[in-house]
């Protein structure tokens, strides 16, 4: 009844003590359908936000034209790739898992001249089972 509001319950298991028993955040509640719902979700979107900010910090001694924009592009694929082969984005492919987004129509000329380089990321991150359910049935053998 608690999971639902978006209340991590605290419970006793006989081997292991009192156990945190949920993976959710202060936007959990299911009414609030937020992308943030999960703990491993943010920490994964955290993750990837700092690690993508110090693996670019090299732009800023770059031109911002066409041919950073490509180099942008390669990187960050490059990244993300590993992390979704990693099993940390969801899709049967990169295409479905990711999109890096880096051209003239994210960096217009008064972007350019306000001196910024704008890149946009689409991430579908895996989402965690909350609650793995294994039915199993027994059949009489047939002969």
């Amino acid at each position: 009844m608690l999971n639902p509001l978006g209340i991590n319950c605290l419970r006793n298991f006989p081997v292991y003590g009192n156990l945190s028993w949920g993976a959710r955040t202060l936007f959990g509640a299911d009414v609030r359908a937020s992308d943030w719902k999960y703990i491993p979700v943010r920490r994964l979107a955290l993750f990837l936000e700092e690690s993508l900010f110090r693996g670019t910090k090299w732009v800023v001694f770059e031109p911002n034209d066409m041919a950073l924009w490509e180099r942008v592009k390669r990187t960050l694929n490059a990244f993300l790739v590993r992390q979704w082969r990693d099993g940390a984005l969801f899709g049967a492919t990169p295409q479905e898992a990711f999109y890096v987004k880096c051209d003239s129509e994210t960096n217009p000329a008064e972007v350019i001249d306000a001196g910024q380089l704008v890149v946009e990321i689409g991430l579908a991150p895996v989402k965690p089972a909350e609650f793995v359910i294994v039915r199993i049935q027994q059949k009489v053998a047939q002969q």
